[in-house]
């Protein structure tokens, strides 16, 4: 108490500064600057023993109860705080789904407890197209190490950013028998945005099962297909045959399922429309013809005679010829008669030249090729796309360190030697000839702005272009798509491959209708017998002939948009 209280002399009766009060509310109006109104009283030490007296208490109350705390309870409330946990839980955002133009459904989700399982309606030879997605992974005690859902092949590969949602976060707090406490979610998950296609699921259909039907019927190894809108490049059907179900994939099993999938000798996995490469044959004549006339090396109305050979003096060997046979003799033939009935020998004549007649060279050759998309990937939105091959001087030395001959240039003029493309690259080609020489970026989404570049050809030029292929459908090779129903044009082709040329790729590629086209195609089932060159026309026409008893609209029906059902059958999602 002597730090709180001045020690005083009992005797002296002053009072100290700090022992005067003052009345704080002066009621009475007294004059404090003279200190009138003051209480005068000294503090007894009774009021400081109470003061310390009571402090005392305080503290030792506080230091009872700090007591029985920690030394009572202390194990019991460590222990269950120590049994009571907090954890946090990723909320697996759902992925976007995936339709067709007109809303019908390709791919979705079903939920389950921690997620949900990605499923895809099985169009035949669609799987590559769509492709499939890889799941969040477990580790051994069932804690996920992987929180992302991946596509990885197809548009869900190619398109997987926008697909992605954004996941969330659960916050749980659990006591020491697991028993929930508390929940609360702490970020929402987000889900991915929908994907709409410019496929037309009903028009996809008819084309991948004309594609599978025929190709089985024939003992063809594969093939593809493609269907595009000549203006604006929207791909309304692409197929890849053989295919395999997008849902297995994505389950990872049954795995004989998925064993008998890497070991077909068709590969299923390869999308043939856009990295198959295939000798195209004579497909490639009408862009020669365009890139001929253009160049004034022919006019429309020049006239080859066609013998069914060209032989070509060896000069190395006096009395000795390169023969360079056509399929048939068809005699003389202008460039639109050579277009309908795919005359070799005018083609090896315009090409490389013979006699009076002025040839392209390769050189030029190469350059109509690459005006028409040829050697390059499309850059259609899918993932893999091949770019394909023409072959050239530069590439023969640097590939088999030989010389380049006439009758390289005289194969390449009319698709063959090592040329290579694939069905999407045909598909836009032949969509430029049809628009008169705008070449599309293909796209797989719809309502999007048609992005092109222009090729140096009148529209007199491809007019001629034109009647050739129409004449090939009305009175020639493509006669089977003369139809009534939808006026076609049309140009086929034959490639020999293999070793000793065993093996045939059936080729067609055209658009409709002739008077206004609307859409492009091309068509192809590669490595199949010899001798079944007009199997890919034969795919059209079942296709044709499909969306005509459906009245479709593609072929100038009348039905309005199928529904779901409708369009996929009794075909069930797995």
């Amino acid at each position: 108490m002597k730090i709180f209280r001045r020690k005083r002399n009992q005797k002296d009766r002053e009072i100290a500064p700090e022992e005067i009060f003052l009345d704080s509310a002066n009621q009475s109006q007294f004059d404090r600057a003279q200190f009138e109104g003051r209480l005068e009283k000294p503090i007894s030490r009774r009021t400081f023993r109470w003061l310390f007296v009571s402090f005392g208490l305080i503290c030792v109350a506080l230091l009872a109860q700090a007591g029985k705390l920690e030394l009572i309870h202390g194990a019991a409330y460590a222990a269950e705080s120590a049994a009571n946990s907090l954890r946090a839980t990723t909320l697996f955002a759902p992925r976007g789904i995936i339709t067709d133009l007109h809303g019908n459904v390709l791919a979705y989700n079903v939920e389950k407890a921690d997620g949900s399982v990605r499923r895809y309606y099985t169009i035949p030879a669609m799987g590559q197209i769509i492709g499939y997605v890889s799941y969040p992974k477990k580790d051994a005690q069932g804690q996920y190490y992987d929180t992302v859902e991946n596509g990885l092949s197809g548009l869900e590969a190619e398109y997987n950013a926008e697909l992605s949602g954004t996941n969330g976060e659960l916050l749980t707090e659990t006591d020491a028998l697991g028993h929930v406490r508390s929940q609360g979610v702490i970020i929402q998950p987000k889900e991915g945005k929908t994907l709409v296609l410019s496929i037309d699921a009903s028009v996809e259909q008819a084309l991948a099962n004309a594609l599978a039907d025929v190709a089985k019927r024939n003992n063809f190894l594969g093939g593809a297909g493609v269907i595009m809108d000549v203006h604006t490049g929207a791909i309304r059907a692409i197929a890849s045959y053989p295919s395999y179900d997008p849902n297995v994939m994505s389950n990872g099993g049954p795995a004989n399922i998925i064993a008998g999938y890497n070991t077909d000798p068709g590969r299923p996995f390869l999308d043939r429309a856009i990295q198959g490469l295939y000798a195209p044959g004579s497909i490639v004549k009408p862009y020669i013809a365009a890139g001929a006339l253009t160049d004034g090396v022919i006019t429309p109305n020049t006239v080859i005679d066609d013998t069914g050979a060209l032989r070509v003096p060896d000069p190395y060997h006096p009395g000795h010829s390169f023969v360079y046979t056509g399929w048939r003799a068809l005699g003389p033939v202008d460039v639109r008669k050579a277009i309908a009935w795919s005359s070799d020998i005018f083609f090896y004549t315009v090409g490389g030249g013979f006699g009076n007649q002025k040839g392209l060279g390769i050189d030029r050759l190469d350059y109509w090729y690459h005006q028409f998309g040829l050697n390059k990937p499309t850059g259609v939105d899918l993932p893999g796309e091949a770019a394909g091959l023409i072959p050239s001087p530069a590439w023969k030395e640097q590939a088999l360190h030989t010389p380049w001959y006439l009758g390289d240039t005289y194969f390449t003029a009319i698709g063959q030697y090592a040329t290579q493309v694939t069905p999407i690259q045909m598909v836009r080609a032949i969509a430029a000839v049809a628009n008169d020489g705008k070449l599309l970026t293909p796209t797989l989404l719809a309502n999007q702005t048609p992005s092109y570049t222009t090729i140096p050809v009148s529209p007199a030029t491809f007019t001629v272009v034109h009647e050739g292929m129409r004449e090939g459908v009305t009175s020639a090779l493509a006669h089977n798509l003369d139809v009534p129903y939808i006026s076609v044009a049309a140009k086929t082709g034959t490639a020999q491959v293999g070793v000793n040329n065993q093996y045939d790729n059936a080729w067609v590629e055209g658009f409709f209708p002739y008077d206004h086209p609307q859409y492009a195609f091309a068509v192809v089932l590669g490595r199949g017998p010899s001798g079944l060159g007009e199997k890919a026309v034969t795919v059209m026409r079942e296709f044709l002939d499909t969306l005509h008893a459906q009245n479709a609209p593609i072929v100038g029906g009348t039905a309005t948009t199928t529904s779901t059902a409708l369009v996929f059958g009794t075909t069930t999602p797995s």
